[in-house]
């Protein structure tokens, strides 16, 4: 097994090129999808001077096993996934794209990439967007995450009855990051299923204005 099973996968783009760009926003799709189904949702958006980059998972999944499994569990490919969007950050930053130029969203499994990745590399972003996710591990997890986000906005949105996420975890997660210095939104939408409304479409929206 490759020790880094999301290497070498596409990054699709929407939107203008970055060099034009006054934002630009990861967006992570979810399990059993793909990086054209998650740019579909920057079609339904009314900004369109914001640059858009969607890597693609190997296999559609960027780990195998609920996001509440022991992490060794999901390894390599949780570590591979981190790595993916460390990457494409990284090199953004190269390109002189200053970290509070760019949002990272993603939806269900991407949602759940999309916190992990920003506890663990806290700092100034435009947005940071979960569609339905909350922190990788098991409860109990140690979060003694370095850093802090200054103030970075952050918005959750899930249901009070979602199969995969348990409202506990997108509570707990919400209370961490406010802990570490962000400004987060969290909507809980009653009885809603595994799935973007148009509320959460709105809010992104709103935070890429």
């Amino acid at each position: 097994m490759s020790e880094d099973p999301h290497g070498g996968q596409p990054v699709l783009h929407a939107g203008p090129a970055i060099a034009d760009a006054r934002l630009v926003c990861i967006l992570l799709h979810g399990r059993g999808a793909s990086a054209e189904d998650i740019l579909g949702l920057a079609s339904e958006l009314s900004v369109s001077d914001v640059a858009f980059l969607a890597p693609q998972a190997a296999g559609g999944t960027w780990y195998p096993y609920s996001f509440l499994a022991p992490i060794p569990q999901n390894e390599p490919y949780l570590s591979s996934a981190l790595g993916s969007v460390e990457r494409l950050l990284d090199g953004l930053t190269g390109k002189r794209i200053a970290r509070e130029r760019i949002a990272i969203a993603g939806f269900s499994q991407g949602a759940c990439l999309t916190l992990e990745f920003a506890a663990r590399n806290a700092g100034r972003y435009a947005a940071v967007v979960a569609l339905t996710g909350g922190l990788i591990g098991p409860p109990g997890t140690s979060r003694d995450y370095p850093g802090v986000f200054d103030g970075t906005p952050v918005f959750i949105g899930s249901s009070d009855v979602d199969p995969h996420v348990p409202l506990e975890r997108v509570r707990e997660s919400t209370a961490i990051l406010r802990k570490m210095g962000a400004v987060v939104d969290e909507r809980i939408y009653p009885g809603m299923p595994h799935t973007v409304n148009q509320d959460e479409i709105h809010a992104l929206d709103a935070l890429l204005k």
